[in-house]
């Protein structure tokens, strides 16, 4: 089985693809699509992903996009260990709470949406950092009020909740959040951090040169 991934070192949708690659042990060639030069848009590019957006993971050349639906196909690909419980009932969820980060908070301060706030509102840098802010503490707090005392959201190894929160962290640092009202998160987050996936994920770890 081949796998490419099309991805940038600093996307946090990314970061989470990469980390659940590595938790898998799986093999892949990862291919950069900087999106500070705007590679994205390239039409070479669209005809992989036509959302312009990353990452994309080709698998023997048919592409999968969206990170919730390439780390459910990895679970099918490679089983062990499972990021998405089987069970109905923990299966639901689990995605619930992945979809705190995915669908409801990181979003709403990636770049492009960043980019619009300046170009079509005329936020400057303190606005656009108070906006940042705003919606990642409301993502945090909803998942802090169900996040475990002990352990990880996956009990006693990660799962997919523990997967995207590091990016998350990572970009609440970035806008200069508070952490402070979310002590299992950071302890989560801190325990993460301790595995060799995490760390051969990092957007330090893949910085260009």
């Amino acid at each position: 089985m081949e796998l490419t991934l099309h991805d940038y070192w600093r996307s946090s949708s990314a970061f989470r693809v990469r980390i659940a690659l590595n938790l898998k042990g799986a093999d892949y060639r990862g291919v950069e699509v900087d999106l500070l030069q705007g590679e994205q848009l390239a039409e070479g590019y669209a005809a992989v992903n036509v959302q312009k957006l990353v990452p994309a993971l080709e698998v023997d050349g048919q592409v999968i996009t969206q990170t919730l639906a390439i780390i459910d196909w990895l679970d099918g690909a490679f089983p062990v260990p499972r990021l998405i419980p089987e069970k109905p009932l923990e299966r639901a969820r689990t995605i619930a709470l992945a979809q705190i980060i995915i669908a409801d908070t990181q979003p709403l301060q990636n770049m492009r949406v960043l980019k619009y706030l300046r170009a079509q509102f005329g936020a400057d840098d303190a606005a656009v950092d108070q906006w940042a802010q705003h919606w990642i503490g409301e993502g945090l707090a909803a998942l802090e009020a169900q996040a475990p005392e002990e352990g990880y959201f996956g009990g006693a190894a990660p799962n997919i909740v523990d997967v995207v929160l590091v990016p998350q962290v990572m970009n609440a640092r970035r806008y200069k959040l508070d952490l402070a009202p979310f002590p299992c998160l950071t302890r989560i987050d801190a325990a993460m951090h301790a595995l060799d996936a995490v760390a051969q994920a990092k957007p330090e770890a893949l910085r260009p040169a």
